[in-house]
């Protein structure tokens, strides 16, 4: 009895983890995100964003290029609304150095999950699991021409 208990335990300990293991890659809309009104009201205006090549007044300035890895707690949201909050503390993130650095913009925004550079004008990379989401972004930071 005690052998079944034990291989039962065991079986249980080996098999939970895999349950919870989820990481589903999502591709999503930049502008749909952008257009709702968490992104409105929390970004900031004065330091503009611009995703993959998408064209920008012309470069004053480069402080470098600075890397985002947010994460956000995905239990009882739909992996859409966790992605985008998470793409909300991303970009915050990166406004935040461009202030720091004396920036007034941040291009060639990038998705740059586990070190993997995906750049498109359209889309952000997020992956979803059972507890987690994560958008790891990568940006350069500029002044730009006013």
């Amino acid at each position: 009895m005690k052998f079944i208990t034990l291989l039962l335990t065991l079986s249980l300990v080996l098999i939970a983890p895999q349950a919870y293991s989820r990481d589903t890659k999502h591709m999503l809309s930049i502008q749909d995100a952008l257009a709702s009104a968490n992104f409105k009201e929390k970004l900031d205006p004065t330091i503009s964003l611009y995703f993959g090549e998408q064209s920008h007044p012309k470069t004053v300035k480069s402080y470098g290029d600075f890397p985002t890895n947010k994460k956000t707690n995905a239990l009882n949201k739909s992996d859409e609304a966790a992605c985008q909050w998470v793409l909300l503390s991303s970009l915050l993130a990166l406004q935040s150095r461009a202030k720091k650095e004396g920036g007034n913009a941040v291009i060639n925004i990038a998705s740059y999950y586990k070190k993997n550079t995906f750049s498109s004008k359209t889309e952000y990379e997020c992956h979803a699991g059972t507890l987690m989401s994560g958008v790891a972004l990568t940006g350069e930071v500029v002044k730009i021409a006013e």
